[in-house]
């Protein structure tokens, strides 16, 4: 399968293009398009363009609310309540980022719970965004049924995403994005998408036996990193996200990759904190020890090091996308 490139500028006017031909608005096809589009510089591709059939049938359908407005619903001390509204999640996370950037700076530490939200792709470029303002961050998502509770064999929860970013002193900031399945299900959809294998160990199917083949891992259940102790993270996650939101469990949310039935109404919690405030000071000086500490050894890197170099390149040579899915961003253009 070839790649075609695509500059940065036109893959997000393309995106923005696409998504108010399926009942958008300019400005949440915007959010949507820059998030999608950095994804892809990332190298993050489940999280990339390939979402765009699934995201646009959706607003095309009523599943997603192209045109909602997320609002502030509550408000108490440093912590906030956001209703995405049946949107899409990127808006309500601009909103989130702002309200929190300014809380924490006056309070120390602010929350934001955000409900009846959607799928908010890479965890890790909203808690980046934050610690690009000078503050530590922490990102919790659920999404729809796709691990089971440890020995069990039905979906109950979803990959549940947990990110961590800290400012660092000249450099990006410090990020660690990770989903708790073995691999995140994106990886999936675009294995799928391309017509390949996906590796064993990554999925079983519905009757609870190893899959190599896409579908069958999108129709059956995601394994847990870690065993029973990351299917009990999950079930940590899955509170943190949607119990303190009050937002849909896993299993009462529908699919992020199809058109048909309610909004999934899935839930996020973001927390950030002032780290010059916590430390005394500190902070700053005792991170890049640490992380000095870490890179003093042979074949070791920070996580995520390999980002920034994927950026710049990006950034030189534009998104290098497969031809198949161009085609059909090209006819979802049309």
């Amino acid at each position: 399968m070839t790649d075609v490139a695509l500059s940065l500028a036109e893959a997000q006017d393309l995106v923005v293009t696409i998504f108010e031909r399926h009942q958008t608005s300019f400005e949440n096809a915007l959010h949507v398009a820059k998030a999608l589009v950095a994804a892809e510089m990332d190298g993050q591709r489940g999280h990339g363009l390939s979402r765009v059939p699934s995201y646009s049938a959706q607003s095309a359908s009523g599943k997603v609310d192209g045109k909602a407005i997320p609002i502030v619903v509550g408000r108490k001390g440093a912590a906030v309540r956001i209703d995405a509204a049946n949107g899409f999640a990127y808006p309500a996370f601009d909103l989130a980022i702002s309200e929190l950037t300014t809380i924490a700076r006056g309070a120390g530490i602010a929350a934001a719970t955000v409900f009846r939200s959607h799928h908010f792709g890479q965890a890790g470029y909203h808690a980046e965004r934050l610690a690009e303002s000078g503050l530590v961050a922490l990102v919790f998502g659920n999404s729809p049924q796709a691990i089971a509770p440890w020995g069990g064999n039905k979906g109950v929860f979803g990959t549940n995403p947990i990110a961590f970013a800290a400012p660092r002193v000249d450099d990006v900031p410090l990020l660690i994005d990770l989903s708790l399945s073995k691999v995140a299900r994106g990886k999936v959809m675009v294995a799928q998408q391309n017509g390949e294998p996906i590796p064993e160990g990554w999925a079983l199917d519905e009757s609870g036996h190893s899959t190599t083949d896409p579908s069958a891992a999108l129709n059956g259940t995601m394994l847990p990193m870690g065993d029973a102790k990351g299917a009990a993270l999950v079930l940590m996650v899955e509170i943190m996200a949607a119990g303190l939101s009050g937002a849909n469990f896993g299993y009462e949310a529908t699919s992020f990759f199809t058109a048909e039935g309610p909004p999934p109404g899935v839930g996020q919690l973001v927390l950030a904190f002032d780290p010059t405030f916590f430390s005394g000071g500190g902070f700053s000086v005792r991170l890049e020890e640490l992380l000095s500490e870490i890179v003093t050894q042979d074949n070791v890197r920070l996580p995520g090091a390999l980002r920034g170099a994927r950026r710049e390149k990006a950034r030189q040579e534009g998104l290098c996308i497969p031809s198949k899915l161009l085609d059909e961003l090209n006819t979802l253009n049309q």
